[in-house]
């Protein structure tokens, strides 16, 4: 069964693109597309262009958690108020989008663990997260009909879910309405540099002009800037979804413990992922970024599986071109929508491990598959910036599998930098230039 979001999925904003805007928005996921519904409502004339289907990758194949739980505390306060804001745009779609506030939940297997939810206590507590710990007792009453007894658990009764494939499209609808321009289908070869500052984008159905681009191109946006000049240390690792049949309810959120994190889906199915595990494959851009990801590998040394090549076209391929003229087609119009198979095997053993935990469930069938590229960095947080290199030019990206739920409050945030406004939170912590001035890669204290 093929993934909601594919290749023959039809298009929904043809275009044609204008001939200019105030701002060019490059990368229709849920990042790309909060930034132009709050830049939109704000009178931007913005443009939103998408090489293939609006959240045809990573926005769409995630888990669909909206949680504030276990955010890096850099990352928090941005969360805390795109839990708010997903309430508001909800009820502004055209579309039931799932959201449900069901909590999340970390079950902890060792007192190690709890000892270490215990501590990020602090960061929910300064900010005013409901984020508490539970018993074993409380667990199994939270969990019922699980086969393994807990320590404790980390739990979030704030915290919500959404079908991801059904939501940023939604909100894509909600941005058009707002007066964004969306073409889909049409991607962005190359910044137009005119004097050393972004004087807009060349695409494959010509040039816009702009003063402003926010580049928001997810597992893309390190190939896309390598081309200008400018060095990012992002790479994409692949995680792998399963979703089953219908299931009796056993927990209206989503939990997770050290094999496996699964949630309801509106269907009444679940979806089903391996919490922790992702697999890298090698290539060009993983041997020159690896001095900054020493730190990441020494925490986690076996949370990733190195694989030694990527499919042909996906941004770190070793034949993908890293040179190309912005008049000719470029690797964006190669791969319209990055598509990586699933780990066959990773999902046999997520369905063996669910129906393990809940024995009681019945017979546990999936009922499809897929996999993601998730765009990470070094210290698991984002680019939000602006280029000094390249005046006019904004950057968020790198979210890291934190993109879906923090989506509307990053939006907010890149639509204040990008017109010179105060973003309201303190965004140090996610400047591109920590990756260049002898900043110590740092991993911050989430969980």
């Amino acid at each position: 069964m093929a993934f909601p979001i594919n290749d023959t999925t039809p298009v929904t904003w043809p275009g044609p693109v204008p001939k200019t805007a105030d701002v060019v928005v490059v990368g229709g996921g849920v990042i790309g597309v909060c930034t132009a519904l709050y830049l939109a409502e704000a009178g931007q004339r913005v443009v939103l262009l998408e090489k293939g289907r609006i959240a045809g990758e990573q926005s769409s194949r995630n888990w669909g958690w909206i949680r504030q739980q276990g955010r890096d505390p850099d990352e928090l306060p941005i969360m805390v108020e795109a839990n708010t804001l997903w309430r508001d745009l909800a009820g502004r779609t055209n579309v039931d989008i799932g959201l449900a506030q069901g909590g999340v939940t970390y079950l902890a297997g060792s007192e190690d663990e709890m000892a270490k939810y215990a501590r990020w206590l602090r960061h929910a507590e300064a900010h005013d997260v409901d984020s508490r710990l539970l018993s074993t007792a409380e667990v199994a009453d939270l969990v019922p009909g699980m086969s393994k007894t807990y320590v404790g658990a980390l739990y979030t009764a704030s915290d919500m879910r959404a079908e991801p494939w059904v939501a940023v499209p939604a909100l894509a609808g909600v941005a058009a309405r707002a007066g964004a321009v969306i073409v889909e289908n049409c991607a962005v070869r190359a910044l137009d540099i005119q004097g050393g500052k972004v004087a807009g984008v060349v695409t494959e159905q010509g040039r816009i002009v702009a003063p402003e681009v926010v580049l928001a191109g997810g597992a893309w946006s390190a190939l896309f800037l390598r081309r200008h000049g400018v060095a990012l240390p992002q790479l994409s690792v692949r995680a792998t979804v399963a979703a089953t049949d219908p299931l009796p309810m056993v927990y209206p959120g989503g939990a997770a413990d050290d094999r496996i994190a699964f949630r309801p889906r509106k269907d009444g199915g679940y979806s089903l992922a391996a919490g922790g595990f992702h697999e890298l494959f090698v290539g060009p851009d993983a041997f020159r970024a690896l001095p900054k990801y020493l730190t990441q590998l020494r925490k986690d040394p076996f949370g990733t599986r190195f694989l030694p090549a990527a499919p042909r076209g996906f941004p770190d391929a070793w034949g993908t071109l890293r040179k190309w003229d912005a008049d000719g087609p470029s690797p964006f119009e190669a791969m319209r929508i990055l598509n990586p198979a699933p780990n066959r095997g990773k999902i046999r053993k997520l369905t063996q491990d669910f129906a393990a935990l809940f024995p009681d469930l019945g017979p546990v069938r999936i009922k499809t598959a897929w996999a993601g590229m998730i765009d990470t960095m070094p210290d698991v947080v984002p680019v939000v910036d602006r280029v000094a290199a390249l005046p006019g030019l904004t950057v968020g990206t790198g979210m890291s599998g934190h993109g879906f739920g923090i989506g509307p409050g990053m939006g907010k945030v890149l639509a204040a930098l990008v017109m010179g406004e105060n973003p309201g939170h303190d965004l140090t912590r996610f400047r591109l230039s920590r990756f260049s001035d002898g900043t110590k890669m740092r991993i911050g204290p989430s969980v």
